[in-house]
């Protein structure tokens, strides 16, 4: 891997070329990096590498491709673990994205430890994709969801939290930044009250691993999920961090190719970590680009990125703060490159409309997170969202548009 480079903002910038497009004949100013992330070069071109000349199903072939490709996925896993400070590499299972990793854990971890009575502990603020696969599984199951309040300024109730573990629920599954209010939720203190009961803790961490630092290990945390396509890689593939005793104990989640050992009329036997939880052929090609997004992030930094993601936080939100009727919708003390915002009665529709037409991306709507919306009595918001390719000079331009809109719609 090359020496780690300054962070220097345009040279960032040239790395991604959707960056360099023009939208409506305007240029492209991309603040939707909560939904999914631009790509690099490095990622773009591994992506090609490997359909061009490297392609093979990995893992099951003596030939050369198909030694090499696996040598290729399985070096990515130990990339990855590094990355989040594992302590083994089958620690590290691949799967499609956050989405997938917390359905998996619904399934396999639900049907060992939560029975009829049994309760599932979530917060308010969760991601559609932390909420419903354990809302469907207390359903299944005749057990209680139960949910920490969140507070007027969209942080977690944590006196209502560890009331809520008094009950001894049997799983905590927990957002570590919201996707919407950009809260960053104190999990350390969190794993260690739930731990105290000995309850396993998942961490839903889409939000938060592009943008600090991650260590599962200091964390305790006994899961960890993210999908690859908010850090800058591939759409389709994602990971879930899984401490080895609890992977062991679980049953498998999907059942064919590759995550079994030995098959016969009568029975199987299923293989050992992490191949127990990967059947099928895997998207190998977005693996590899998940690896070359993590060498483009070391690279460039990720304290550095942090900084910089923070720097344009405040700057933005004094910047809309001159907006007439704004209204943020969470004002946490501890908040990542995530606003979310309204203008008086203004439909979220309407102005990212306009919004939109100006060259600006962001996101408008409820961000799968309809608990969140009905928590503050609204329909949806607009949210901008922010990542390490982007300017205060962009700042300038999307508070421009929005203050035209406002204009324009009042």
């Amino acid at each position: 891997m090359e020496d780690r480079k300054p962070f220097e903002i345009q040279y960032v910038r040239s790395q991604f070329p959707a960056l360099s497009q023009y939208v409506y004949n305007k240029p492209l100013v991309y603040f939707d990096n909560a939904a999914t992330t631009q790509k690099p070069l490095v990622v773009i071109d591994r992506l090609k590498l490997w359909y061009e000349l490297e392609n093979s199903n990995i893992h099951r072939g003596v030939h050369y491709l198909s030694q090499q490709g696996t040598i290729a996925f399985e070096t990515a896993r130990k990339t990855v673990a590094a990355f989040l400070n594992a302590k083994e590499t089958h620690e590290i299972i691949f799967t499609k994205g956050t989405t997938d990793s917390i359905n998996l854990l619904a399934s396999s971890l639900g049907r060992l430890l939560v029975n009829e009575g049994d309760s599932v502990l979530v917060t308010g603020m969760e991601h559609h994709s932390n909420f419903v696969p354990w809302q469907q599984l207390c359903l299944e199951k005749k057990a209680n969801l139960l949910v920490a309040a969140i507070t007027d300024s969209g942080e977690v109730d944590l006196e209502d939290y560890k009331s809520l573990l008094e009950k001894r629920p049997k799983i905590v599954s927990i957002t570590h930044i919201s996707n919407v209010l950009g809260t960053i939720n104190p999990i350390e203190e969190m794993i260690r009250l739930a731990h105290e009961y000995n309850i396993p803790v998942v961490i839903d961490g889409a939000q938060s691993v592009a943008h600090q630092k991650i260590d599962v290990q200091a964390l305790n945390c006994d899961f960890f999920a993210f999908s690859g396509h908010k850090l800058y890689a591939p759409m389709g593939v994602g990971v879930l961090y899984g401490k080895e005793k609890w992977l062991n104990a679980m049953p498998p989640y999907q059942f064919g190719g590759e995550m079994v050992n030995q098959v016969s009329i009568k029975e199987t036997l299923f293989n050992d970590l992490p191949f127990k939880f990967e059947a099928g052929t895997p998207n190998v090609g977005a693996v590899l680009g998940l690896e070359s997004a993590i060498h483009f992030i070391e690279m460039t930094g990720i304290e550095q990125i942090g900084l910089h993601e923070e720097q344009l936080l405040h700057y933005a939100l004094e910047k809309l703060k001159e907006i007439d009727q704004i209204r943020f919708i969470g004002h946490p003390k501890k908040q990542a490159g995530v606003i979310s915002f309204l203008i008086g009665n203004i439909h979220p529709f309407d102005a990212g409309m306009i919004i939109d037409k100006l060259g600006i991306a962001i996101r408008t709507g409820h961000h799968c997170a309809q608990p969140v919306m009905e928590r503050y009595g609204i329909p949806g918001t607009m949210r901008a969202s922010f990542a390490a390719y982007n300017t205060f000079e962009e700042i300038d331009i999307f508070v421009a548009a929005v203050k035209k809109a406002a204009l324009m719609l009042s």
